[in-house]
């Protein structure tokens, strides 16, 4: 997450054209928003986050509706493993 954050916005050119790192630009705000709520996760574990994203460069989108894999595609990955999930 956070080396998407630095590729993005600090215009890096490692990894620029990743299909990963193309579906969070124009969304910085959808990814801050996503490392908060992952940071969140980590205090209620008992995990100690100390690599803060600036908010200032949160921009753009607050929500990701980008998926690289289909809906439909990752509950069949899922079924094929055989882990009795409930999909």
């Amino acid at each position: 997450m956070h080396a998407l954050w630095s590729i993005i916005t600090k215009n890096k050119k490692a990894y620029s054209n990743h299909p990963e790192t193309l579906r969070w630009k124009g969304k910085l705000h959808a990814l801050y928003l996503r490392h908060e709520n992952i940071v969140s996760e980590m205090k209620k574990r008992e995990y100690n986050h100390h690599s803060p994203l600036e908010p200032t460069l949160a921009t753009g989108g607050s929500r990701q509706d980008t998926l690289i894999t289909s809906i439909d595609e990752q509950k069949d990955a899922l079924r094929k493993k055989g882990c009795n999930c409930k999909i």
